[in-house]
């Protein structure tokens, strides 16, 4: 008996490690770097050992994943074909369908997984119908991340559910929560209707920021409420160009980079970090893409000196620090919200407790 105790406290022992999120002596920062409005900050981590995944854009482009349409703006299904784990990033933008998404979840699909639910949200007001010579079935391209940290709030963080909370809205008030708040945040009702609302508010709040700051508009006649169409725009790809030039290299050079933060006018904004230095590689082109576009988005706003390394650090520690939500997602991945002061922390797991994704949100 004593022995099966001492076997059952290890086991304990290690699931507490496991699903222990991030600590400060887990992740070393540098930076930042900074261009005009954008500061970036590298994450420095141990790399976890292992293949590293094809991305949802890489499978995509090598016809090794396919996403379907089912009809439902809230819902796709995902499909790997091949033999290689793909990981699937919340907030990658899917185009083609009846509309464009952008997906809710991160996930890993493993080899030859068959069709899988994932959750999703139009990022394409109106259409529904074929878009051209696309295919309404499918999708063709993952190129592009959603570049809006309030959208992302939107799609992800959990719904107060409180008599107080109830007296205000749900999802714009939830950037703008004062710090210490007691609301009570559970995922248990969720409005997907309201959310998706929402979503399309902060598309259109997008198009319409990036239209004053390159000086003139980034709708598509294709379809103009196409959020990535607008990402397409020659004049954003130009007002890109320089932010790509200075900031990209910084990325690139260690290789024990697991992750980046940013800050957008000197206010810390969100941050990504991965379990190896190979899938962050993989991951940088787009998300510093996205970060840029949500700069050139706020160039025209006031802007503060760029927040010490330090103050990045403690972003990453206290979000990780916040009250514990979980829920079960497809492909056996575990995905926890923690709610603290002034951020969320958003962490994907394996059916093994390792993780896959962790994401961080400003309030």
């Amino acid at each position: 008996m004593h022995r099966r105790a001492l076997i059952a406290l290890a086991a304990s022992s290690l699931a507490s490690l496991m699903y222990y999120p991030a600590r400060a002596d887990d992740y070393r920062i540098t930076g930042p770097v900074v261009h005009e409005n954008l500061a970036i900050y590298l994450v420095h981590g141990k790399s976890a050992a292992g293949p590293v995944p094809l991305t949802l854009e890489e499978a995509l482009a090598k016809g090794a994943v396919k996403v379907h349409e089912t009809g439902h703006v809230n819902e796709l299904q995902i499909e790997n074909l091949g033999g290689n784990e793909v990981f699937v990033q919340s907030g990658d933008i899917v185009k083609g369908g009846q509309q464009d998404r952008v997906l809710s979840v991160s996930l890993v699909l493993p080899s030859k997984s068959g069709r899988i639910n994932i959750a999703s949200f139009c990022v394409e007001q109106g259409r529904w119908t074929a878009r051209g010579k696309e295919d309404a079935k499918t999708f063709a391209t993952a190129s592009t991340s959603i570049p809006s940290r309030e959208a992302k709030i939107a799609m992800k963080a959990p719904v107060p559910t409180s008599v107080e909370a109830a007296q205000v809205n749900p999802l714009s008030s939830l950037s703008n929560q004062v710090a210490g708040s007691r609301r009570t945040l559970l995922y248990a009702v969720e409005d997907t209707s309201a959310r998706q609302q929402e979503v399309w508010r902060r598309v259109r709040s997008v198009q319409e920021k990036l239209s004053g700051s390159v000086g003139s508009p980034v709708y598509s006649m294709a379809s103009q409420t196409s959020l990535q169409l607008a990402l397409e725009n020659e004049k954003l790809k130009d007002a890109q160009a320089a932010y790509l030039g200075a900031l990209k290299s910084a990325g690139e050079k260690d290789d024990d980079v697991v992750g980046y933060v940013f800050a957008v006018n000197g206010k810390l904004n969100s941050a990504e970090v991965y379990p190896s230095n190979g899938l962050f590689r993989k991951m940088w082109p787009k998300l510093l893409q996205a970060s840029v576009t949500e700069a050139i988005g706020h160039k025209n706003a006031e802007t503060d000196p760029a927040p010490a390394g330090e103050v990045a650090l403690a972003f990453l520690t206290d979000a990780a620090k916040g009250k514990s939500t979980e829920r079960s997602l497809p492909a056996q991945v575990q995905l926890e919200v923690r709610d603290a002061d002034r951020a969320f922390y958003f962490e994907t797991r394996r059916a093994s407790g390792a993780f896959v994704h962790r994401s961080y949100l400003a309030k």
